[in-house]
């Protein structure tokens, strides 16, 4: 289930056994991927959508992550990825994390940074026009 406000998406994720280590704890590494699914559904919802990115001849890849862990998430847990964008230039995108559990507890919060790059020679560019008139009407 996917919601979306004026400032928060909010993605549900369970988690898959794959997702967890010897300890029964969702693998640190893995909320690289659950922050990933709620920046492009966060995206997605305003109408941006990162394969037509692509193929207009654009890349975001990360340039920045940051995560603090609070408490462990465990096999068939539902979370709740709040994502929000933090910070906008022509040049890069901030986007701001809240994991939460069912019980809504917090479990760990982050900052992921991406820039834009041009698909052919991956130097630095800035957002197109109509991406960045989207966003803007929405934070």
């Amino acid at each position: 289930m996917y919601t979306c406000t004026m400032h928060y998406f909010e993605s549900n994720i369970r988690v898959r056994y794959s997702d967890t280590d010897k300890m029964g704890f969702v693998y640190y590494g893995i909320y690289a991927q659950y922050y990933e699914v709620g920046r492009v559904e966060l995206l997605r919802s305003l109408g941006i959508v990162y394969k037509d990115l692509e193929e207009r001849g654009f890349l975001l890849p990360v340039v920045n992550f940051n995560i603090n862990y609070r408490k462990p998430a465990f096999y068939d847990d539902i979370l709740i990825i709040n994502t929000r964008i933090k910070e906008l230039s022509s040049a890069s995108i901030v986007f701001d994390y809240k994991v939460i559990n069912e019980m809504r507890s917090l479990l760990n919060t982050g900052e992921v940074k991406l820039a834009i790059v041009n698909k052919d020679n991956h130097k630095p560019c800035s957002f197109p026009d109509d991406i960045l008139a989207k966003i803007r009407e929405n934070i």
